[in-house]
């Protein structure tokens, strides 16, 4: 029995995406539409991918076991479409992406394969806060960015996709039970920092400030010595934080858009290919 890829690229979608809707709209595809793929996968497998009795969207323990088989197959075939069909291509460029996805799991994995498919293109790494990697691209100082939006209209702005926003905390960490709540956050301009705030503003909880990075690795060492919370997206967070949620009294957190840019009439042939690779194995997750 063969695993059909396009079943396996949507169901991979819905799995990061945590939505059908979500999913079809980045695929290009109605919602029955997904709905179909996912049962035919189902019946081929003979099991359940989600879990039905949840109201969240949750994987099965044998959807669980799937989603990492299905990225490392869906991994392969594109590199290997890559290859065949762009040979040759090589330059330098210079990318920008917010601190914290730079220490992430998922994203340098998709840079290392990026690196083995097109092994003469020269990789430039920036991390810096989303504000100042669009500031910067203005004045050219990166081919490719990705950075963090609140909505507004950005430049160079090419696609974008969603991320979930998680509250987290230190292992066995009784941050959140403190009043006001300790807040760990980035500098002024960081849009996880303003989520919290205005959510907790809404609320009326009170709130300090108790501890200030301007990278992810300050961020962390300080979540982990229990100095307080702080908010992530959830691709981002590493191991030992834990996720809070209602039981914490922490409100839900609003999605937040991860944005790719490039300037069509400077991105060289690397760039491009940059972009479309990042677009193809996290973006188009």
């Amino acid at each position: 029995m063969n695993l059909p890829t396009d079943l396996l690229r949507t169901f991979v979608t819905i799995a990061d995406l945590g939505s059908f809707t979500r999913a079809g709209d980045k695929l290009g595809r109605s919602q029955p539409a997904i709905s179909l793929q996912i049962k035919r996968l189902e019946d081929l497998l003979q099991t359940r991918l989600y879990d039905r009795s949840s109201r969240e969207l949750l994987l099965s323990h044998s959807g669980q076991q799937l989603v990492e088989y299905a990225r490392k197959i869906l991994s392969l075939n594109d590199e290997a479409v890559v290859k065949l069909l762009q040979p040759g291509v090589e330059g330098k460029v210079h990318l920008g992406i917010p601190n914290e996805f730079a220490a992430s799991r998922l994203f340098p994995e998709v840079l290392s394969r990026f690196s083995q498919s097109y092994p003469q293109v020269q990789l430039q790494v920036t991390c810096d806060l989303s504000v100042n990697l669009l500031d910067r691209l203005k004045r050219d100082a990166f081919d490719v960015v990705l950075a963090l939006h609140d909505g507004t209209q950005t430049d160079y702005y090419k696609e974008s996709w969603y991320e979930e926003i998680v509250w987290v905390c230190g292992p066995d960490s009784e941050a959140s039970q403190r009043d006001p709540l300790p807040l760990i956050v980035a500098p002024e301009g960081c849009l996880y920092r303003q989520r919290m705030i205005e959510v907790l503003n809404n609320l009326g909880r009170s709130w300090h400030i108790v501890y200030t990075s301007q990278n992810y690795g300050g961020i962390r060492a300080g979540v982990m010595a229990g100095l307080g919370v702080t908010a992530l997206a959830r691709n981002t967070v590493s191991e030992g934080m834990v996720v809070m949620g209602s039981a914490e009294r922490m409100r839900r957190l609003q999605q937040i858009e991860m944005g790719m840019h490039y300037d069509d009439g400077k991105a060289s042939t690397a760039a491009r290919k940059l972009a479309e690779f990042i677009g193809m194995h996290y973006g188009g997750k």
